[in-house]
């Protein structure tokens, strides 16, 4: 959950709310946590043992469901990137009690005081997680980085691990991290702009709390660390896809360009914060400047975030070449099977595909399934943040009702005009009539209901 930061839990009735309204789960089934403790006691018997590989992992300092693990060498001009997948498909077999849960539940959801896992904890924060205390199964990609950025995966197997620190985004220094590992993320982040990528990486918002009672909301930027590191997973990502799709299989992560009316909408959003978007120039290139430690430029990245056409997976189809618009390249998630459902059967492609074995029949089966289970569960995912966010942005402004506002009209509905305040990211409805889109008006808040997670707009000029 990367849209809101609460860590002071300001917002919990209102969050309890939203479990309730979204039907978060909040346990798991007893026969499932059973299975779950079973198979947790199971002992590697099919994996290299690759525990002499300096591994480490780079999360969120209170994160223990661990995906990734890399460790990084040369070779010659390239580098070679190890990454080690979480193996959860040594843990969770076909059909059984843990697996029909997961397709239910299809992603771990996110909340500000907490989440709801795909998995139960004894697998997804332990016996499956790469955490620094002890041997863990996993699967290692191996990705070979050119110079010019460019991947291809070399090789990929079972092998059991061992992490050698758990290190955190915001106090990792630079010397703890395997040689190459900025070099890397260059490399990456230069090839995304020569493919004209345009992947938008917003700031946290986190809402705090004052000593009056008032709430108040603030952007956090994204640390260095976690943009390079994301460079990993999006190396190993495509090089999977490109395995995947040579092999005519695969589930692959498709997104479309913002239509011309999210464009212009973002025009008048842009104009709202007071920044200047030339008109000659296109969305990519200029949200490729946009500093996220400006306050007006990272609400405006969060504007890009919601304004674009969702993703969503399909399977292989004979010619028929998949692409994902924001990162100009066809592409795959594999990277984190312990919260997305999906991952697990691409993880057991792309090592079927890399040791020139036939992709498991469950595996193929399960590709024809999966676009409809995960858009479900990304539906979900977007409702639940959309009204954690709502309810911040009623909760800041409740009290201030009667209070005036400058706005900038972004669009216009059946339910009114859609308005951006110009000095808080807030988005709004109003029932202003004859305005058009681009036009700055002002507006008094009429009410603010945390409750309903309702805000109220007149235009008052």
């Amino acid at each position: 959950m990367k849209a809101l930061h609460d860590p002071a839990l300001a917002l919990g009735q209102g969050l309890a709310a939203i479990r309730a309204q979204f039907k978060v789960p909040d346990h798991f089934p007893p026969e499932v946590d059973a299975a779950a403790a079973q198979s947790a006691r199971r002992t590697p018997g099919e994996h290299a043992d690759r525990t002499a590989m300096p591994f480490v992992t780079l999360d969120p300092a209170s994160s223990t469901d661990l995906d990734q693990a890399f460790t990084i060498e040369a070779a010659g001009n390239d580098l070679l990137l190890h990454y080690a997948i979480a193996d959860v498909a040594w843990f969770v077999a076909d059909g059984d009690p843990v697996d029909t849960e997961a397709w239910q539940r299809g992603e771990t959801f996110y909340l500000p005081d907490g989440k709801a896992g795909l998995y139960p904890r004894v697998l997804a924060e332990g016996a499956a997680s790469l955490l620094p205390d002890g041997p863990r199964p996993a699967v290692i990609f191996t990705t070979r980085v050119a110079p010019d950025g460019t991947v291809k995966l070399d090789c990929a197997e079972r092998a059991v691990i061992r992490s050698r620190a758990k290190l955190a985004y915001d106090a990792v220094r630079d010397d703890q991290l395997p040689d190459g590992f900025i070099e890397l993320g260059d490399r990456v982040a230069r090839a995304e702009a020569a493919r004209g990528a345009a992947r938008v990486d917003p700031p946290e918002q986190e809402v705090e709390r004052d000593a009056a009672g008032h709430y108040t909301l603030r952007f956090r930027p994204i640390a260095i660390s976690e943009t390079r590191n994301a460079a990993l997973s999006l190396a190993t990502n495509m090089a999977v896809a490109d395995a995947l799709y040579a092999a005519k299989t695969g589930l692959f992560r498709v997104m479309a360009e913002p239509d011309a009316g999210a464009v212009a909408r973002l025009r008048h959003t842009a104009r709202a914060f007071g920044l200047d978007w030339p008109q000659s120039q296109g969305l990519k290139d200029y949200e490729a400047g946009l500093d996220p430690r400006d306050p007006a430029q990272a609400a405006f990245m969060l504007a890009i975030r919601r304004a674009g056409n969702g993703a969503s997976y399909v399977p292989f189809k004979a010619d028929v070449k998949p692409w994902h618009a924001a990162m100009a390249a066809t592409y795959a998630h594999a990277t984190a099977p312990l919260r997305r459902l999906a991952d697990r059967y691409v993880v057991r492609a792309a090592l079927a595909v890399a040791n020139g074995q036939p992709v498991p029949a469950a595996v193929e089966s399960a590709f024809q399934k999966l676009g409809p289970v995960m858009g479900k569960a990304d539906a979900r995912a977007g409702q639940i943040e959309r009204a954690v966010v709502d309810l911040a942005e009623t909760e800041v402004l409740a009290g201030q009702e009667g209070q005036s506002f400058a706005a900038m009209v972004t669009d216009l509905g059946e339910a009114g005009a859609r308005i951006q305040l110009c000095d808080l990211p807030v988005v709004a409805r109003t029932v202003a009539r004859s305005v058009t889109p681009g036009e700055k008006i002002t507006v008094r808040l009429d009410r603010a209901d945390p409750v309903r997670r309702e805000l109220a707009f007149s235009r008052i000029a």
